[in-house]
């Protein structure tokens, strides 16, 4: 009986751990989500929302680190995703798996991969709304 539950409380720990890196990695890929976006849709979304101000040209700068923060962006995405949908043991399916904070992940990790396409796409569909 003891060990049954030393076995239960080692399964619960790994699943409480999993979890943690499971929302670091869908929120580093929010951001770096964020960080590609920057140089392009971002400018684009404020202007279309009625911002302006001299600042928004500023964000161009931020142009040269698109391929660095979007390698940044995938991996996370992609270990986020893996994390998620790719790892399940017999101790997700037997406690259900669905709570709250993992639908808040993957919220996150699929607004990431949405802000990456719009980015990695930005020069087919951006020049339509100038």
């Amino acid at each position: 009986m003891d060990q049954t539950d030393d076995i239960a409380d080692a399964s619960s720990s790994r699943s409480k751990v999993r979890r943690q890196h499971t929302g670091w990695l869908a929120g580093g890929s929010l951001l770096a989500a964020l960080g590609v976006t920057s140089c392009c849709v971002l400018p684009l979304a404020l202007v279309l929302a009625g911002v302006s101000g001299a600042w928004i040209g500023t964000l161009t700068a931020l142009e040269p680190y698109k391929p660095i923060f979007a390698v940044i962006a995938i991996g996370l995405i992609g270990l986020g995703f893996w994390q998620v949908y790719g790892r399940r043991t017999k101790c997700d399916d037997r406690q259900g798996g669905r709570t709250v904070s993992s639908l808040t992940v993957k919220l996150a990790l699929w607004t990431s991969t949405l802000l990456v396409a719009l980015a990695l796409t930005a020069g087919v569909w951006a020049p339509l709304f100038y």
